[in-house]
């Protein structure tokens, strides 16, 4: 009995990924409004009813594929910790920025997407969890300030500016690419982007 229920719990699990992957390129094709269920079952090769097995409906559906975008995002970026010295801790975590952008660029289409369409679905969180986290990284940017660690600078203007410059790879990658006369970028054109932001911002905040 206890096999069954975890062989069900896997089988339920690889369905909700295979469903939200199809989903992930829906919403980045079509945006929340033109997305299509039926479109979404058809990108999955499962029949339309397997979807709303798990998911309500596609509000259902969107508010849970941001939210694993999220939960994602707050575990790969949280380096940010008053125990870590601020050159490997920014570092690090521009690093994990970049590299997320190269790797799952169409989380973050789909979050910028939300965000310029006014967080519909995200007002409540950017409102909540989203202020706690915020305000805890912003603490130990502080405390770096406080002990001469880093020049002194705007805590949350730092973030944004960290935001901006590694998902622009992301949002903005049909510019970039023409820009740089390329079709695609590639890994090393990644890795330049790393040295180069991190270069930049390390130096704006008085680290050698």
């Amino acid at each position: 009995m206890a096999k069954d229920k975890v062989a069900e719990g896997n089988i339920r699990q690889k369905n909700k990924a295979l469903i939200l992957s199809a989903a992930k390129q829906e919403f980045v094709t079509y945006g929340f409004k033109g997305a299509s269920i039926k479109r979404i079952a058809e990108r999955a090769s499962i029949p339309r009813a397997n979807i709303h097995y798990y998911f309500k409906d596609k509000t259902d559906l969107y508010q849970q594929l941001l939210s694993n975008i999220i939960e994602v995002w707050n575990e790969d970026y949280d380096t940010l910790n008053a125990d870590n010295e601020p050159k490997k801790a920014l570092s690090d975590y521009i690093r994990a920025k970049v590299m997320h952008s190269k790797d799952d660029p169409e989380a973050s289409r789909i979050f910028a997407s939300e965000l310029i369409h006014g967080a519909p679905v995200l007002h409540d969180y950017l409102n909540s969890d989203f202020k706690e986290w915020l305000n805890s990284k912003v603490v130990v940017i502080e405390k770096w300030v406080e002990q001469g660690k880093i020049d002194k600078v705007n805590p949350h203007h730092l973030l944004f500016l960290i935001w901006s410059s590694t998902q622009h790879y992301a949002d903005f990658n049909v510019q970039v690419v023409a820009a740089l006369d390329k079709k695609s970028m590639s890994n090393q054109d990644f890795e330049d982007v790393v040295s180069s932001l991190t270069q930049i911002i390390l130096k704006g905040c008085g680290i050698a």
